[in-house]
C-alpha cells in the first residue's frame, strides 16, 4: 500500500481527499499496531542508527527496557549481557538466528531465544529487526522428554538385565555372609591354639582386614542388590489395581511409614510433623501403591535433609528439623506438598535431580533412582505434575498435582 500512497501524494489532492487519505493511512497503522502488539513473540525496529523507534506489547513484557524507544537499543535494554550482544550485533550489522540468553526475571530466570535482521526498504537496508521468542517452556518440554526417553531406556534394560544380575547379587551377598562366620571360627581356633605371640598377631590382623573388605563387599551388594530392585519394580509400570482412594489418608498412611522406619534407622532421630490437609481434597484415581512409593520417598528425603541441617546446629540452639505435609483440593484436581526446612538443592544439582542414578547422598546411601522413578510414577503413569521448589540452605518443597477421580 506504500506505493499508492506515494502515487497518490504526487499529485494534486483536495483537502477532503488528503483528509481521507489520511485517515485510510491512520486505520492501517492503528491495524499493523494491534496485528504486532497480539504476536505472542516480540518485535523490536532499529532504525539505520540503531535507534529503537518500535517495540510490540510482547517485547516490552520479554525484555524489560529502560524506556519504549527513542535511544540506542543497547542503552535500553537492562541486561548486561544483552546489552553487550545487541551492541556488537548491531554495530557490526551481523545477521544472527536463534541466540539464546536467560534474562533473570522475578520467578527465575526466562530463556529467550532472539534473531536479528536486517530491515529492507525498497533494496535498501534502512535499519534492524529484532525477533524476540520466549522458550523457557519449550526447553523445558524438551527436558521432560528426554528424562521420560531416558526412563524408557531404563524399563527396556531392567525387564533383561536385572534378573541375570539378581542371581549373582545374591550368591555374593549370601557367601559373603558365610565367609564372615567362617572368619569368626578361624579368630576363635587361633585364641585357642599354640601360636607364637607374633604369629597370633598377624593372623589376628589380616583377619580383621578380611573382615574389614567382606562388610564393604556386603555393604555394595546391599546397594547393587536395592539398585536391582528398584529397576525391577520401575519395569512394572502401574503396580497394583488402580482406585479411587482419599488422598488424606493415603499421605497421612506414607508420613507415619516413613517416620517410623526412619526413627528405626537413625538413633536419637527427632523431627517434627506438622499436617495442612484440606478436608474437600476428596479422592484421586490413582495407583496407591505406586504413590505411596512416591511419597515415602520424598518424605524420606526430606527427614534426610532436614535432619543434615538441623543435627548441628540443634546442638547449638536448639533449632528444630520440621517436615510439613500439605494437600488441597483445586477442582478437578488434588495437590499434595511436602516441605522441609533442611539443606535446600544448589541450581546445579536441581538440573539432574530427576535423572536416573544422580544421587548427592554418599557412596551406599542411595541409588540414585528414587526421584526419576518418582517422576515416571507421576507424570508418565498418572498424568500428572510434580515440580520442586527450594532455597539452598532454607527448605524444599515438592508439589505434586494428580486427576481427581471420576464421578
Amino acid at each position: 500500500m506504500s506505493g499508492f500512497y506515494r502515487r497518490a501524494l504526487s499529485k494534486s489532492l483536495t483537502e477532503a481527499q488528503y483528509r481521507e487519505l489520511l485517515v485510510s493511512a491512520s486505520g492501517e497503522i492503528f491495524r499493523l499496531k494491534a496485528v504486532l502488539d497480539s504476536l505472542p513473540s516480540g518485535i523490536l525496529v532499529c532504525d539505520e542508527r540503531h535507534l529503537l523507534v518500535m517495540a510490540n506489547k510482547s517485547a516490552l513484557r520479554l525484555l524489560p527496557l529502560s524506556q519504549p524507544e527513542g535511544n540506542l537499543l543497547w542503552e535500553l535494554v537492562l541486561d548486561e549481557g544483552l546489552s553487550g550482544f545487541f551492541r556488537r550485533t548491531l554495530s557490526a550489522g551481523d545477521r544472527v538466528l536463534d541466540h539464546e540468553a536467560d534474562v533473570p526475571v522475578r520467578s527465575g530466570n526466562r530463556l529467550l531465544s532472539i534473531s536479528v535482521h536486517p530491515l529492507v526498504d525498497r533494496k535498501q537496508i534502512s535499519g534492524s529487526l529484532v525477533h524476540i521468542e520466549d522458550i523457557t517452556e519449550k526447553r523445558a518440554r524438551e527436558t521432560r522428554l528426554r528424562r521420560a526417553e531416558n526412563l524408557a531406556s531404563l524399563t527396556t534394560l531392567a525387564a533383561g538385565v536385572a534378573h541375570e544380575i539378581k542371581n549373582p547379587l545374591n550368591f555374593v551377598n549370601n557367601f559373603s555372609g558365610v565367609s564372615a562366620e567362617l572368619i569368626d571360627e578361624l579368630q576363635d581356633i587361633v585364641k585357642r591354639g599354640s601360636f607364637d605371640e607374633k604369629a597370633r598377631d598377624d593372623i589376628v590382623q589380616l583377619t580383621g582386614t578380611l573382615r574389614g573388605n567382606l562388610e564393604r563387599i556386603v555393604q555394595h551388594g546391599k546397594r547393587a542388590d536395592s539398585i536391582v530392585k528398584n529397576m525391577l519394580l520401575h519395569s512394572r509400570e502401574g503396580t497394583g489395581e488402580r482406585r479411587s482412594i482419599d488422598i488424606n489418608a493415603l499421605v497421612e498412611e506414607s508420613l507415619n511409614l516413613a517416620y517410623h522406619g526412619a526413627r528405626a534407622e537413625k538413633s536419637g532421630f527427632n523431627i517434627t510433623l506438622e499436617r495442612s490437609f484440606d478436608p474437600a481434597a476428596g479422592e484421586a484415581d490413582v495407583y496407591p501403591q505406586e504413590i505411596n512409593r512416591v511419597l515415602i520417598n520424598l518424605i524420606s528425603n526430606g527427614f534426610y535433609a532436614a535432619t543434615k541441617r538441623h543435627d548441628e546446629q540443634a546442638k547449638r540452639d536448639g533449632c528444630q528439623a520440621t517436615l510439613t505435609a500439605a494437600t488441597k483440593s483445586l477442582g478437578d484436581r488434588v495437590e499434595i506438598r511436602i516441605r522441609d526446612n533442611g539443606i535446600g538443592i544448589p541450581p546445579e544439582v536441581r538440573e539432574k535431580m530427576f535423572n536416573p542414578f544422580f544421587t548427592t547422598k554418599p557412596a551406599g546411601e542411595g541409588t540414585g533412582l528414587g526421584l526419576s522413578i518418582s517422576h515416571d510414577i507421576i507424570v508418565e503413569q498418572h498424568s500428572g505434575i510434580i515440580e520442586v521448589d527450594t532455597q539452598p540452605g532454607e527448605f524444599t518443597e515438592f508439589r505434586i498435582v494428580l486427576p481427581r477421580a471420576a464421578a
